[in-house]
């Protein structure tokens, strides 16, 4: 897929050029049934009118973009079940064999 000047490949992930933000969160949110007047209300660094290109490039584009949004989806969701679960017991344990926490204020000097 030919990215217009508004729209950057980075590791293989497609984001708005001069931002963080990815066409994967937009394509999402638009599908959702959000406008565009909503989602430059959501990111308030997006101005309108880039909204309504990214909007554009993705109704032209369709059938790659969605192509590009199962990627992105299977590979979040990989991602998911292979994240570490976060033990809470075991956090436990070592913060209470840790003692309380202390701040410099409360250090003495002897």
């Amino acid at each position: 897929m030919v990215l217009p000047d508004f729209l950057r490949s980075t590791d293989g992930e497609i984001q708005l050029t001069g931002h963080r933000l990815g066409l994967y969160h937009l394509v999402v949110r638009y599908n959702e049934g959000e406008s565009a007047e909503m989602l430059a209300s959501r990111y308030p660094t997006l101005p309108l009118s880039l909204v309504h290109k990214v909007i554009a490039f993705y109704l032209d584009n369709q059938s790659e973009v969605d192509s590009y949004m199962a990627t992105c989806a299977t590979t979040l969701d990989d991602e998911r079940r292979s994240a570490k679960e976060l033990d809470l017991s075991a956090l436990r344990r070592r913060l209470s064999s840790t003692g309380p926490p202390t701040s410099a204020s409360e250090a003495t000097v002897g």
